[in-house]
């Protein structure tokens, strides 16, 4: 079984793009390929057991497992030396990315206060938008009893179009909150 939003791009959203930007074949849609969560933090310098909290809250949020990420190179300012842990990320994939794709825009993003819609400035000129989240505690995964400290997190959504154009186009067609441009 195909998770709901899959099915929409396929049924609807595939049929409305070929009509809107007048391709010539279905393969020249553009697709979603993969999410990115990603999230760092900068006390994991003093403390390392917070990096260890926030890549089980990621592994929650995502339903697979994230990984540690580790500083590239050593900054003396920062304090920070090459391979000390900084942060956690996790790319979705396939069914678990329609279906987080799905809990994001349905249930995460109404919790969100104050929520006006995503800023569409946040696409990089390729076709793949970024996006900040302030606190993981919108994702009702996350049991608010159990958290040490409030993280935030980058979600990118990686696709094949090649403007940013055909992006927003593709993005808002799946029912992301985006604001007009």
């Amino acid at each position: 079984m195909q998770a709901r939003i899959h099915e929409h791009y396929k049924n609807e959203v595939i049929a409305k793009l070929t009509k809107d930007f007048s391709y010539a074949n279905v393969m020249m849609v553009p697709k979603l390929t993969k999410i990115v969560l990603n999230t760092s933090i900068k006390d994991a310098i003093q403390n390392s057991k917070l990096i260890d909290a926030a890549a089980k809250e990621l592994t929650l949020i995502a339903g697979q497992k994230a990984v540690v990420t580790r500083a590239r190179k050593s900054i003396a300012n920062f304090k920070l030396r090459e391979g000390m842990p900084i942060g956690a990320k996790v790319t979705l994939r396939g069914r678990q990315m329609w279906e987080f794709f799905d809990r994001l825009t349905s249930v995460a993003m109404p919790r969100i206060r104050d929520f006006r819609g995503l800023n569409p400035n946040g696409f990089d000129g390729r076709g793949n938008y970024n996006m900040g989240i302030l606190e993981q505690i919108i994702f009702p995964e996350i049991n608010y009893d159990d958290i040490k400290r409030i993280n935030g997190m980058n979600i990118t959504f990686v696709t094949t179009a090649k403007t940013d154009d055909e992006a927003y186009a593709l993005l808002k067609a799946l029912g992301m909150p985006l604001q007009d441009k």
